[in-house]
């Protein structure tokens, strides 16, 4: 009888800073500001990358994708967040959970996958240049992409439908800004351990294999740039994969901190370092899109002046 007189849950209630009121315009600003900054920035590679002709290669192809990947994910996530800030009570449908969650968790095992398609190509333009045209023909990278595209999508399909077929009869506040898929599981009123398995699994599988494989790779890429005579030519050969490297500790870096930071144990402090995990994620979501197009504009000569080529021709039409 008790479990027949639970509701069932039809939507959400994101909790976001809603104990923090006077937090909320400052976060907003600031969020807002990053989120315009992660829309150009991105936008500008890819415009880049399309128009400029010297542009049109497997690296620059997959910097295009990242770019608009990085869109896609903040834009899943973050307009509902900018609104949170400005709702008293912000509540969303089981359904808006569970696409938001869906193309969240998408986008976030394609980019693993991505930047390990990414590390193949620095390994095969450094490590064997000569067959870098015919290993990395159009015929060759275009699937790559679409692959890490579909691997991404098809993961999040398999987590989001264990989620959507648990229970939910109980409590219906998610302690977070967005439907975080951990957040959301804690609110079933079932066993979850499939989901905890599944998880585990794709953890492996889009976390561990791509690190293991772009580690090795960079292995072979440091010992082959190392065994070139001059100096110039070690810089040279370097700086084709810096960016792409920096990024890969930027985007690991920041999910190793987020997770492997140790808990305290004050239960004085729990609220704080609620307050904190909160806030540390979701800076997590915006960091390192809105670095990755700081990172490659920086650090590629190529793009440096893509981007200056477009900012010119765009004056000399004005």
């Amino acid at each position: 009888m008790e479990v027949a007189n639970q509701s069932i849950v039809a939507e959400f209630v994101l909790l976001g800073l809603s104990d923090h009121p006077t937090l909320e315009k400052t976060f907003f600003v600031l969020i807002l500001s990053t989120y315009l900054v992660i829309l150009l920035g991105n936008g500008v590679l890819i415009l880049v990358t399309i128009l400029d002709a010297h542009l049109h290669t497997p690296m620059y192809f997959f910097l295009g994708n990242l770019s608009f990947l990085d869109i896609c994910y903040t834009t899943s996530s973050i307009p509902l967040v900018l609104d949170g800030f400005l709702t008293p009570k912000k509540t969303i449908s089981f359904s808006g959970c569970a696409v938001q969650m869906f193309l969240s968790f998408a986008m976030g095992a394609t980019e693993c996958v991505l930047l390990g398609m990414m590390a193949f190509d620095r390994y095969v333009a450094i490590c064997n240049p000569l067959r870098y045209p015919v290993v990395m023909s159009k015929a060759a990278y275009v699937p790559m992409a679409i692959s890490s595209w579909v691997a991404g999508g098809a993961n999040s399909l398999v987590q989001i439908s264990l989620a959507v077929q648990l229970p939910f009869c109980g409590d219906n506040v998610i302690n977070h800004f967005t439907c975080e898929i951990l957040a959301v599981l804690k609110l079933a009123c079932a066993d979850i351990s499939i989901n905890v398995i599944s998880m585990g699994v794709a953890n492996v599988i889009f976390l561990a294999i791509p690190v293991l494989f772009i580690f090795v790779s960079y292995i072979f890429i440091l010992t082959t740039i190392l065994r070139i005579p001059s100096a110039e030519g070690r810089r040279k050969a370097f700086s084709t994969c810096s960016a792409h490297l920096t990024v890969v500790i930027v985007f690991y870096g920041t999910i190793l901190f987020m997770y492997g930071k140790p808990k305290s144990k004050d239960p004085l402090g729990a609220d704080k370092q609620d307050l904190a995990d909160k806030l540390i994620s979701l800076f997590y979501g915006v960091l390192t899109p809105m670095l990755n197009p700081i990172i490659y504009s920086l650090r590629n000569k190529d793009v440096k002046v893509a981007v200056r080529n477009l900012v010119g021709r765009k004056c000399l039409t004005h």
